[in-house]
């Protein structure tokens, strides 16, 4: 089905709607909107992770993308039918970020279909009351969105995202019918020595940004051999605060307990720990590094990883690669594991 004008109105309406909340919060400006005020305090409150800046940087992210001619420019690459009956696609959040499934339930609903959401319960608060503003502006969306604590059942097609384990699972549910399976994904970023000390701050934003619990966060970085790490450490210093958060902190000193009683070499600053290690995916505190001989061997190497990867950074970003402090601003093509997720809808 063609996407409704109605329904694309209602989200520019939602978009400039988070922007002014955003800019008024970000100006100490006292008349902020109190009913979303009270919305991200207690999403804080329900997932310790959820800070107020993570939450507002999420909402400012949207705010920016949920614009007339954004979603115009989207849209237009696609061919939508004009009749057609509209199906229910379930979708199964994750919640390590805030409103991490967004992008999906964007998705559904401008391809014409209605959605049966599936929260994750780390992030429960945030989606129902930005679906309570949709359908404020556009009442017709009441009957296109519904939301399921239980199992997800009557439905067209599933789109779930979970970890490596979880999606066991999502294929044994949901493998008769059309679905997207996401499973765990990392980031990685490829430094050559020469980058500035503006490009290392922004790799500081891709790293700690959500306390680099994204999929998009990048917890490996690859390095030549003979990489000298201190203007890498000098510029991350600016997001040395973080380990004032008591989780991060947490895992911080946990992680580094673990390191040094099992005599693993380690660099440290006081807020990050660097090990050398193969694994894609270090902990929270951690980012892994491994050398690299020659700059194409290792693209090489990264080509044939992709199903493990979910964004490639460097100062010279090549298709389909990241700049510097761009991992956590995705545009709105830029679909989840590369697989078009509106293409998926639009052939239901």
């Amino acid at each position: 089905m063609a996407p409704d004008r109605n329904t694309i109105e209602a989200f520019v309406k939602l978009g400039k709607y988070l922007t002014d909340f955003c800019d008024k919060c970000y100006s100490n400006v006292l008349e902020v909107d109190q009913n979303l005020k009270e919305v991200v305090a207690r999403a804080g409150h329900h997932n310790g992770w959820f800070t107020q800046d993570n939450i507002l940087f999420s909402l400012r992210q949207w705010g920016e993308l949920l614009t007339t001619e954004n979603l115009n420019n989207w849209l237009s690459g696609y061919t939508f039918l004009e009749k057609g009956e509209a199906k229910t696609v379930g979708i199964v959040m994750a919640g390590n970020i805030p409103l991490v499934g967004f992008h999906d339930f964007l998705c559904v609903l401008l391809s014409g279909n209605k959605v049966l959401v599936k929260l994750s319960s780390n992030d429960k608060v945030l989606l129902p009351y930005l679906c309570s503003y949709l359908i404020q502006q556009e009442p017709s969306l009441a009957d296109k969105i519904e939301f399921v604590d239980g199992k997800l059942e009557n439905f067209d097609a599933v789109i779930a995202t979970g970890s490596n384990n979880t999606s066991r699972y999502f294929e044994y549910y949901f493998g008769k019918k059309p679905n997207i399976i996401r499973k765990n994904r990392s980031s990685v970023a490829v430094l050559t020595g020469n980058e500035s000390e503006e490009e290392l701050k922004a790799l500081g934003e891709d790293i700690f940004r959500y306390y680099g619990l994204g999929c998009r966060n990048v917890s490996k970085i690859y390095v030549p051999k003979d990489y000298d790490f201190d203007g890498l450490f000098n510029a991350l210093f600016h997001y040395k605060d973080i380990i004032n958060q008591h989780k991060y902190a947490n895992n911080y000193d946990y992680n580094k307990a673990v390191y040094l009683m099992s005599e693993f070499k380690i660099l440290d600053n006081g807020f990050l720990i660097l090990k050398e290690d193969e694994s894609l995916t270090s902990p929270i505190s951690a980012l892994f590094y491994s050398y690299y001989d020659d700059e194409s061997t290792l693209r090489k190497k990264l080509q044939e990883m992709e199903e493990q990867i979910q964004c490639v950074v460097s100062s010279d970003a090549k298709e389909n690669e990241v700049n510097f402090g761009d991992t956590q601003k995705p545009s709105l093509n830029d679909y989840a594991d590369g697989i078009d997720t509106m293409e998926f809808l639009l052939k239901l």
